[in-house]
C-alpha cells in the first residue's frame, strides 16, 4: 500500500505537469485537471498520515471534511478545495459548458500550491512532534 511520501511525490508531481501545461492555450483544461489531481492527493496523504483508510472519491470537499476530522484548521481550505473541485470532472471529458482561460488556469495553480503547501507543513508539524492518532 502507497504510504505518505509517496501521495507527496505524486501529489508534487501533479502540480509540476500542471505548471508545464499552462503554457500551452491548447492544454489548459489538462493543467486545471492536474490541480485538481494535486489537492487530491495531498488530502489524501494527509489521511494516509493520520493512519485512516483513503475514501474512494475525487470529491475534495469530502476529503477535506475527512482531514478537518484529524485536523480542523485544515478548513482554512475551504475555498481552494471548492474551486478546484469541478476540475476534476468537468475538465476530462468533451463538455461544451467548460472552458477555461490562463487566468483560470493560474487561479487553479495558486490554490492547488497553497493546498499542497498547508499539507505538507502539518504533515512535517506533526511528524516532529510525534502526534499519535
Amino acid at each position: 500500500m502507497p504510504g505518505v511520501n509517496d501521495w507527496l511525490k505524486k501529489a508534487s508531481s501533479d502540480l509540476k505537469a500542471s505548471k508545464k501545461l499552462s503554457d500551452d492555450d491548447e492544454t489548459l483544461d489538462c493543467s486545471v485537471f492536474h490541480t485538481h489531481q494535486c489537492a487530491e492527493k495531498i488530502f489524501k496523504a494527509f489521511i494516509v498520515f493520520s493512519k485512516k483508510p483513503i475514501p474512494k472519491t475525487h470529491d475534495l470537499r469530502f476529503l477535506l471534511l475527512c482531514c478537518v476530522e484529524v485536523d480542523p484548521e485544515v478548513m482554512l481550505l475551504s475555498d481552494e478545495s471548492k474551486g478546484l473541485d469541478a476540475y476534476g470532472q468537468d475538465s476530462r471529458y468533451p463538455n461544451d459548458h467548460f472552458y477555461v482561460d490562463k487566468q483560470c488556469t493560474e487561479k487553479a495553480i495558486e490554490m492547488a500550491e497553497k493546498i499542497l503547501i498547508t499539507i505538507k507543513k502539518k504533515l512535517n508539524i506533526r511528524a516532529q512532534t510525534k502526534i499519535i492518532f
